[in-house]
């Protein structure tokens, strides 16, 4: 019952440090369950699907101490454990992923079917059918995936869409497998690549990520090491998207450009400026986002990377709401992920759903109504759409919030936002660290 309140109208200014990476975070610890040794992943970011997964890890009694600087030690090198427990896989997606390192690492597994948003079917048909293709026995009854293999074997395995999920867990199961492994049709996505970093630290013999084909070399022994996450490019995205909302001007410390090309084309076609800001003392990357005038029309076609992100589809619907003209955005992705229209709906935004596309006619001016998050992004545009709106805004759902950004009011707070979160006896309330 946490609720997110923002009186909207005021433009964003000055800088935020974007976290790294959630989808890389989740990959990565996952892959450490790969390596004899302490693994060291820095700048991980404090949000709730970081909280689950370490819950998961010491859940199967693997050795995890997380400092509130955002370092996280992660020790499998005494992995015994075979069963992930239902309660923590059922609360994220990306926790079926130590599925495969745990089937590699003591050659049987037993997983729950995952669950996350609710935002289109999602099925692990690709990671099943890629880790039977590498020799596991599998079998799945009453809600569980059991896996077994006498020893992994290298093969050739082909995706029929590129899921970034099911490309970094099959990562991780190749990287030791007996023989070489190729991933056809996998995703490209930053955070494949950067897996792909992290496991090459760690022994690991991979080409090819970041490209359609991806070729692993298995090797018998891994070793834990030190990683660096990337920014999360959703997150930088989100608060350009703000910013471009409220017409105000943001500089976003510690981005990657590169990872940032679709939606920084789709902004500055829709009118926004768009510059480097040079680099900070410890040579992070910096971006400035500003916007002097209602955004105009463009069209967004929501596609597997390099191609718009899907987590950003719903953000910019929440901007293109205000924009001059009618814009047209399809997401091709996943099939629910208009929920959260009814709810912009309800502050006043002209926008209706033709199969897989929003229709969305501009209008002036937004206003504050009480309104649920249905999903993690659906909360991001409902926040960025009160914070451009007229008069308050109330915003439930905060759990899936919760998952995946990390101190969102008080990084708004800073850039200016009147923006607080209260519990149901409106005390301030604050996502807690990991103990």
């Amino acid at each position: 019952m946490d609720k997110i309140y923002v009186s909207g109208g005021t433009p964003l200014a000055g800088t935020v440090r974007i976290s790294g990476s959630k989808n890389s975070s989740l990959a990565i610890m996952a892959g450490a369950l790969l390596g004899e040794g302490p693994s060291i992943l820095r700048n991980v970011p404090n949000i709730g699907d970081i909280h689950t997964m370490v819950e998961m890890l010491q859940a199967i009694g693997i050795g995890v101490e997380w400092s509130s600087d955002g370092v996280l030690k992660i020790d499998a090198t005494e992995l015994r454990a075979r069963e992930a427990p239902y309660e923590l896989v059922k609360r994220m997606r990306a926790s079926f992923s130590v599925l495969g390192p745990m089937l590699a690492r003591v050659g049987a597994a037993r997983v729950a079917m995952p669950g996350g948003c609710a935002i289109g079917a999602r099925p692990v048909d690709y990671h099943v059918k890629g880790l039977m293709a590498l020799g596991a026995r599998i079998h799945i009854e009453h809600g569980f995936v059991e896996a077994e293999a006498d020893g992994l074997s290298g093969n050739c395995i082909y995706l029929d869409f590129p899921s970034a999920g099911a490309t970094t867990h099959l990562m991780t199961a190749a990287a030791l497998a007996e023989g070489v492994t190729t991933i056809e049709n996998a995703a490209a996505e930053p955070e494949v690549i950067d897996l792909a970093d992290f496991l090459t630290k760690m022994g690991a013999r991979v080409e090819g990520a970041g490209s359609k084909k991806i070729t692993i070399e298995g090797v018998q022994q891994l070793r834990g090491v030190e990683h660096t996450i990337i920014p999360d490019r959703i997150e930088a995205g989100t608060y350009a998207l703000a910013a471009v909302a409220t017409g105000g001007e943001v500089v976003l410390d510690d981005v990657i450009p590169e990872h940032l090309k679709p939606l920084i084309a789709k902004l500055r076609e829709a009118g926004a400026g768009i510059a480097p800001y040079g680099t900070s003392p410890d040579a992070r990357c910096r971006m400035k986002v500003w916007c002097t005038a209602r955004p105009r029309a463009v069209d967004v076609l929501a596609m597997p990377h390099p191609g718009f992100p899907t987590d950003l589809q719903q953000p910019i619907v929440a901007v293109l709401s205000l924009g001059e003209g009618t814009s047209v955005i399809t997401d091709h992705v996943f099939e629910n992920r208009f929920k959260y229209i009814a709810e912009l709906q309800r502050m006043g935004a002209d926008i209706r759903v033709e199969s897989r596309s929003a229709i969305v006619k501009g209008v002036e001016r937004l206003s504050g109504a009480e309104v649920s998050a249905s999903d993690l992004r659906a909360g991001a545009a409902l926040v960025i759409a009160g914070l451009a709106a007229k008069g308050q805004t109330a915003i439930s759902g905060l759990e899936y919030l919760d998952r995946g950004y990390d101190s969102l009011v008080e990084k708004l707070s800073d850039l200016g936002a009147e923006i607080e979160r209260y519990d149901v006896e409106r005390t301030p309330l604050r996502l807690c660290a990991v103990s």
